[in-house]
């Protein structure tokens, strides 16, 4: 799925997300930094392929990622559901990361307030 100009513009502005998986005990919410890529969101860490998060997405790869914040008193944000999968990089994500992601391609994308302060869209 891809981006609108203004979802690219709100990602790349940020540096800190919140990724659920599903768990054995149900799911799970991480606070994660990422990377926008041209087919999604990649995600990494210094220790990724021993997380929990590593562990329930081969286990079950589907997730949801949410980048959210308030700006002049108006929630705003955006929210990919699709599914994970792990590849590796020439070069970490962020210096000290490993060299495994966690690639999230969205089958929806869902963003609020992000074109105009306080409009509500959601995209299919």
């Amino acid at each position: 799925m891809v981006f609108t100009q203004a979802q690219l513009r709100y990602l790349r502005g940020q540096e800190i997300g919140r990724l659920a998986t599903i768990g054995p005990g149900g799911p799970q919410n991480h606070p994660v930094w990422f990377r926008v890529t041209p087919v999604g969101v990649d995600i990494g860490g210094t220790q990724l392929s021993d997380s929990r998060k590593y562990r329930n997405v081969l286990a079950d790869p589907r997730v949801s990622f949410v980048v959210d914040d308030v700006l002049d008193g108006h929630g705003r944000g955006v929210e990919l559901r699709g599914c994970a999968t792990i590849h590796r990089l020439d070069s970490p994500l962020f210096p000290g990361f490993e060299l495994e992601v966690l690639r999230i391609r969205a089958r929806r994308v869902i963003a609020w307030s992000i074109d105009v302060p306080g409009y509500h869209r959601r995209d299919r």
